[in-house]
């Protein structure tokens, strides 16, 4: 049986090949960071590829920029902060595709949560451990 984890950095690696783009949603320090790592584009439309949430963000902006970033054919991975996945929990859980792939990770002032990672409670119950020893 192959390994899900090597077949989706298998798959996610063919789509960083092709032009595809890592997303970030977060606070200012993730998507500073992530931005000098070089991440920042622009679609053709002028869309960013990142959101930065500040306190005066919207819900509804979250999950709407959430809804834009998994709708864009250029983005393989959404980054996105765990505290701010809890926002909009219920629109994370409905996205069921593997591409993009999305990925919680933690803020600077949120440790992450392994228990609150909807995609990695997903995971776990597809696999059996068992299958892997």
């Amino acid at each position: 049986m192959v390994c899900p984890h090597k077949a989706l950095l298998s798959n996610m690696a063919r789509m960083m090949k092709a032009g595809k783009l890592i997303s970030v949603i977060g606070d200012e320090d993730t998507c500073t960071g992530f931005l000098l790592g070089g991440i920042g584009e622009m679609n053709k439309e002028r869309k960013p590829n990142f959101l930065v949430v500040e306190k005066d963000t919207s819900v509804s902006e979250i999950e709407e920029t959430f809804k834009s970033f998994v709708q864009r054919s250029d983005i393989a991975v959404i980054l996105i902060n765990q505290n701010i996945a809890e926002l909009i929990r219920h629109v994370i859980d409905a996205h069921s595709n593997p591409i993009p792939a999305v990925l919680e990770i933690p803020s600077k002032d949120h440790p992450y949560d392994a228990s609150k990672d909807s995609i990695l409670r997903r995971a776990k119950g597809m696999f059996n451990p068992d299958d892997f020893r």
